[in-house]
Order: structure tokens, then sequence, then C-alpha cells
């Protein structure tokens, strides 16, 4: 791609969208049976772990059960896929991430288009990514890590929840901007990724800091750098990769979208029930994701 390296990630540009998302509108009769709500990406990783904190806040808000679905593979696009293809009357929702809009680019054969075929229902995170290495990595700083990728060019393998994620960007975003060689080694989620990353079988991830905080935490990963502007309140101590790769900067955004068309609309007066974002942005227990 014919990008400068600094715009490499505004593929995702959907970021602007999302968090700051209208007042959506419901009948008034919805929802009178469960919601399913499906996940691209493997149980146990950090959208599986957001879906089901949120899923439980939706479930007693809205008075029936939010069902969160694993569907996995092709970068997020099979479970999107599913979503989009579903009737749209707003018992089926996504969760939508970068992936979503940089895989627009990615595949050239998709079955749907991610910003005509949907529709943006909830902002519910903004947050950054944490570069973690294997404890057996020699590096404990960003630079640190340069100086041994590029001592050992194509031998470290670095791992993401799949081709075309936020997570695999950060990553070839760092590659870009500092020159190293690194193989890519793309999962169907961070769960199983994590597995090989723990047991050193791959070597660094840039996964969002939510699904990698208790492995930083009890020693199991190392943390080398945040991939936001700023450091993270939550690991204070840990400082951003900007601060190493002058102009490095990203951050992910997630939310939840229907299929287009149907009971979920954007037009606030054709309905007196209503779902706000802040109340989707800010559901209990999610104050420090």
């Amino acid at each position: 791609m014919n990008l400068r390296r600094r715009r490499f990630l505004q593929l995702a540009a959907g970021a602007a969208a999302l968090p700051a998302l209208p007042t959506i509108a419901m009948a008034q009769a919805y929802p009178t049976r469960p919601v399913r709500w499906v996940v691209s990406f493997a149980a146990g990783g950090p959208h599986d772990t957001v879906a089901r904190i949120i899923g439980q806040y939706l479930s007693e808000r809205l008075g029936q059960p939010v069902i969160v679905e694993s569907k996995t593979g092709a970068g997020g696009n099979i479970g999107m896929a599913s979503v989009l293809s579903s009737s749209s009357d707003g018992y089926t929702i996504g969760f939508a991430a970068p992936n979503n809009a940089i895989n627009q680019t990615f595949y050239e054969n998709l079955s749907f288009d991610f910003i005509r075929d949907s529709a943006p229902i909830g902002g519910t995170m903004l947050l950054a990514n944490v570069m973690v290495v294997n404890p057996d990595v020699p590096a404990k700083t960003v630079n640190e890590f340069i100086a041994y990728a590029k001592a050992n060019p194509g031998r470290i393998n670095m791992a993401s929840p799949g081709t075309g994620t936020a997570v695999h960007m950060c990553g070839e975003l760092f590659k870009v901007m500092t020159g190293v060689n690194m193989q890519h080694v793309p999962y169907r989620g961070s769960a199983p990724a994590y597995q090989d990353l723990l047991t050193n079988r791959v070597q660094v991830m840039f996964d969002n800091l939510p699904g990698a905080l208790e492995f930083i935490k009890t020693g199991k990963l190392r943390a080398l750098g945040v991939t936001a502007g700023q450091r993270a309140d939550t690991i204070a101590d840990v400082p951003t990769i900007g601060e190493s790769v002058p102009g490095y900067e990203a951050v992910v955004w997630y939310g939840i979208v229907a299929p287009k068309g149907g009971s979920l609309v954007l037009d606030e007066a054709s309905s007196k029930q209503t779902i706000t974002g802040d109340r989707l942005i800010r559901p209990p227990n999610c104050e420090n994701l």
C-alpha cells in the first residue's frame, strides 16, 4: 500500500464515527426475544470479554438475554459476514472494530461492504494497544528490542489475532517505522495467540491493553510500550512507543453494529424508547477498559 508511515493506520477511519455516535432509536416493543451478539474472534480474548460484560449490562437494561456467540476466521470477516447477512430486525448485532474498515482494503472479494451494509448502534471503547514480549526475549525497552530484532532479522515471530486486525496493523506500522524484519503469525483471536506467546513460540504482540493487562501484572509477559500518544494510567510506568520511535501512535476503537435497515433506525423522532451512546460506552465494570 502506498501510504506514508504516519498515515498507515488511517485505514481505520471509522474511529471518528463509532465513539461519537448519535442517539439510536428502537421500536418500543423491542426486544421481545433474546438478542444474538456475534464476536468475530476467539472466546477468552478481549473482544469476547468486553462483549460479555456489556452484554450482561444490556440484558439487564433491555429485559432480554444478550447471547454472545464467537464466529472466528479471516481476520474477523467470517463473523461480520454472518452479522450482515442476517435479518435486519435488530436481533443480530456484531462487535465492530478497526479490522472491519481495514479489511475493505485487504480483501478484494468480500461478500459485504462494511460501511454500506452496517448500521451503527453505539461505541463501546477507545483504547491503546500495548507491545508485549515473552520474558525470554532479552529486551527490556523498545530501543533494546529494535536492536535485538535487527541483529536477528526474520527470526522474531509477531503474533496477531488475524490478518488485517488493528493488532496486526500496529505491528506492521512498527516494522515500517523501525526497519525491523519480523514474521507475522496470524491466529483466530488473541486467546490462542497468547497460548503461543506465553510459551515463546511467538515472541511479540501488539495486543489490546485490557487483554494483556493481567499477563503484564503477573510478570508472564513484559510490556515495552503502549501504542497511544500518552501513557496508560493502568501501567503508567510503561512508556509510549512514540517516546522511542518519534511519530508512532495508534489507538483502537470498538463499537456495535447491526445489519442496515429494520427496527434499529437513526431517526430518534420515530420512537419513544432510546439507547444513547454514553449508556453503551460506560456500562458498570468497564471503567478501566
